[in-house]
This record gives C-alpha cells, structure tokens and sequence, in this order.
C-alpha cells in the first residue's frame, strides 16, 4: 500500500528528472549546475530504495564531477561515498567498501584525518566490516572514529556517541 509520501517521492523524482533534461539542454551534461541536478536525482532514488537507477546517476555524476572538478574536490569525494552506500544498500559489500576507501583516502589528502567527514567515511568502512562478520577490522575503525570524533568534537556530540 502506498502513502502520501511515496507519492510526494515518486512526484519530486519524476520533477528532477525533467529539471536535469532541461539543465543539460540548457547547460550541457558536465556544467557543475547539471551535476547538482543530477546529485538531487541520485539523493531522491536512493531514499526511495531505487539503488539501481540510484546507482547509473551517481556514476554519471562521478564522471562528471571527476572530469569537471576533479579528483580531490569534495563534491567529488562525496560522489564516492555515496556510491559507497548506494552499494551497500545493494547488499554488494566489496564494490562498497572500494568506494568508501577511495573516498577515505580522497578526504585524508583534502580534510585530514580527523576532519568529520573523513570520520564519517572511516564508520561507513566499519559499518561494511561489521556486516561481513570481520569484527576486528571493525572495531579498530570504530575505534579510530570514535578517538577522532572526541579529538574534534567533544565526548557529547552525537557522532562521537553512536560510535561509543
């Protein structure tokens, strides 16, 4: 059975994609604009569980985004973590864990180490870790983010409690 929220969904989807054909018309595929759009669309599949249309438009917004900004801008190294979780949520625990790694390593070089979004992405690679039953791994990385976490935001921030 439906609800009024998947319908407000399938409704803002369906407006996302006629905005990014008429950005693309507009502006071209690899304008940094069209690339948002496309994040959006990205952002609303994956909320819907639409993890393999989900998936198309991140790889084509990595693309675009590795071609137009580059490797180590952040709105690319947030296209691989996304890519990450849109992996995960396809239950393909490998490809996931090397998106999230190739965005850790990104985010190390950009933000630093303890930086949060570097922090963020250490969890995602514990969360795949505890999935596929490597408990140490896991923890170790739980560790990391959580000492991190503390470094940078205090022992009472949510981020350094869920890893606690």
């Amino acid at each position: 059975m439906s609800t009024a929220s998947d319908y407000i969904s399938e409704a803002l989807i369906e407006k996302l994609r006629d905005l990014l054909k008429r950005m693309e018309r507009a502006l071209g595929e690899e304008n940094v604009v069209t690339l948002w759009t496309l994040n959006s669309l990205g952002v609303q599949l994956n909320e819907n569980k639409e993890f393999e249309e989900a998936k198309e438009v991140w790889e084509r917004c990595l693309a675009g985004r590795m071609k137009v900004l580059g490797e180590d801008h952040k709105d690319t190294l947030g296209s691989l973590n996304i890519l990450g979780a849109v992996y995960e949520g396809l239950k393909n625990y490998e490809k996931a864990l090397e998106y999230y790694e190739r965005a850790l390593e990104g985010c190390e070089r950009l933000l630093g180490k303890n930086h949060p979004e570097t922090l963020g992405t250490v969890v995602n690679i514990a969360i795949i870790y505890k999935v596929q039953k490597d408990y140490e791994k896991a923890e170790e990385l739980y560790q990391r983010a959580l000492e991190g976490y503390e470094a940078q935001l205090g022992k009472y921030k949510k981020a350094t409690k869920d890893c606690a």
